[in-house]
């Protein structure tokens, strides 16, 4: 009895094994090919990767298609300025430009590989990059690629297709420093070309690509994500006295011989022209920027169809942050909201749009189509993809109230026309106001510019001048009225005001403080 109960024991601890690895293996053992992918083909419900909108996986790193799809359509361009003699007096010549530094310099502005010397020009040479944008061998790049490294294009400029397999001599179609761009013509037939993609629908994070030839490199790509929208950088002033930017930030590594190449989405089409970088080494150090396509696309089609760029004017004037003395940043400040919340109005000259629609001094735009903006070079980025004729909505702020109102762009720039007293009381924070004639009498002055009221965070705020000083000389001139002290104040850093306290005996002196004042119009 004893013994038949120890084998049903045995025989039920058997069955219950089997049992629990039938059970192991039907109900909770994985396939070691879940690791990848399962061996039928389909993905585990618990699968942690991306899908779209059809639920069907993607890989969102997988490059391969765009990049073979990019890389036949980008062209190495190459120029060369043969030796010639040169003059100090040449007044566009950039070695004649007064050199601070600037960490876009070595990247743009030194993109000849020669230096300049006080009488003899090397032969300079040159290489960049292009994308082809139609089958017939229309080309885009940026302007200073095929510069001359003055106001004129290079005399000799070549273009390679990818893999070398030729190489052609190219006609200039056109070219819009503002934007640094350039149109190229070669002849050809059914070529690889590019298709544009939107870039106002690129979002921040978005994984693009970079495709060029750098360095020595032949046809390179880079991958990298958009970090910023909108940039600004002032770069553009190096070439163009009305600079337009509205630059894709990205950390796709660019370098010399990258610029004029196309910057790519993963589907392969044209978001942009990689320009520049902000590089204080002079190599890339993760910072790069590019034009974007919806920018690229119309000054292309503007030149191609009027043989020079259409743009549409708001009719405002801002300050910029790069180079004024009294920045947007400071405007914005004053009226109590934080830098890069909109784009200070200036002036509002009578003859623009903006003027016509309602905006005026004082008013802080915001957002263009809905768009924000921060900057005066941002603003005048989008605006500069769009056609005279074209209205556009501006949200601006009026006394802390937004308020919308739709403007038509003009074909041609507003006429600005701001006071000297305007301009030094922005530039110096102060009220002035020409010395009145009988205190000339009375104090036997021949003239002189009164302090009036002095705003604390300006200028002279931060010296001990009191209101009631009447300037009478700037470094040694005299000057007599306001206009004469606009005009002894322009162009200098450090300037030195001379004057009197009327009552007081003597001279008083103080150093004053400032940067180039400069300001656009959009």
């Amino acid at each position: 009895m004893k013994v038949k109960q120890v084998l049903l024991v045995v025989l039920l601890s058997v069955l219950s094994a089997f049992a629990g690895m039938w059970i192991y293996g039907r109900y909770f053992r994985h396939d070691t090919t879940a690791i990848a992918g399962s061996a039928d083909g389909k993905v585990p419900f618990n699968y942690a990767g991306f899908f779209d909108a059809k639920g069907n996986m993607a890989d969102p790193t997988d490059f391969t298609q765009a990049s073979q799809t990019a890389i036949p359509a980008v062209v190495h361009i190459k120029t060369k300025i043969p030796a010639k003699k040169i003059t100090n007096d040449l007044p566009n010549s950039r070695s004649n430009r007064s050199r601070s530094y600037d960490p876009f310099e070595d990247f743009f502005g030194d993109f000849f590989g020669g230096r300049i010397g006080p009488q003899i020009q090397p032969e300079q040479r040159a290489s960049g990059s292009g994308v082809i944008i139609s089958q017939d061998g229309y080309i885009v790049t940026n302007n200073h690629v095929i510069s001359d490294g003055n106001d004129g294009v290079a005399p000799e400029i070549k273009v390679t297709l990818n893999e070398g397999r030729k190489t052609f001599n190219a006609k200039v179609v056109g070219r819009d420093p503002s934007t640094d761009l350039a149109i190229l013509k070669i002849e050809g037939n059914n070529l690889p070309y590019l298709i544009y993609g939107n870039s106002d629908n690129l979002k921040v994070g978005q994984w693009v690509l970079a495709v060029g030839y750098p360095l020595t490199l032949e046809a390179t790509v880079t991958a990298g994500i958009v970090s910023a929208m909108g940039r600004s950088t002032g770069v553009n002033r190096q070439q163009s006295a009305s600079p337009v930017e509205s630059f894709i930030q990205t950390d796709a590594a660019v370098n010399q011989g990258n610029s004029g190449g196309p910057l790519i989405n993963t589907k392969g089409e044209l978001i942009g022209i990689n320009s520049n970088i902000l590089a204080p080494t002079g190599t890339y150090v993760g910072y790069s920027f590019s034009i974007p396509s919806n920018l690229v696309r119309k000054v292309v089609n503007d030149i191609v169809k009027y043989g020079d760029v259409k743009r549409g004017y708001l009719g405002v004037q801002y300050a910029d942050n790069n180079s004024s003395r009294v920045s947007n940043d400071d405007y914005l400040k004053r009226a109590g909201l934080q830098a890069g919340q909109g784009v200070y109005v200036v002036a509002a000259p009578s003859d623009g749009g903006a003027s016509k629609a309602g905006l005026k001094e004082g008013d802080i735009i915001t957002k263009i189509n809905d768009v924000a903006v921060s900057s005066g070079l941002e603003m005048a980025g989008r605006i500069g993809a769009l056609q005279p004729g074209d209205k556009v909505k501006i949200s601006y702020l009026r006394n802390k109230k937004e308020q919308i109102v739709n403007v038509t762009l003009s074909g041609t720039p507003s006429k600005v026309e701001i006071s000297s007293a305007k301009i030094l009381q922005d530039n110096l924070g102060v009220e002035l106001q020409n010395v009145p004639a009988k205190d000339l009498t009375r104090y036997k002055f021949e003239g002189g510019v009164k302090v009036v009221n002095i705003k604390q965070d300006g200028p002279l705020g931060r010296t001990r001048v009191e209101k009631g000083f009447v300037i009478t000389a700037v470094n040694g001139r005299t000057i007599k009225n306001i206009d004469e002290l606009a005009a002894a104040l322009g162009g200098g850093s450090t300037v030195e005001l001379q004057g009197v306290y009327p009552g007081y005996s003597g001279i008083y002196s103080y150093q004053i403080d400032l940067s180039g004042e400069e300001s656009e119009s959009f």
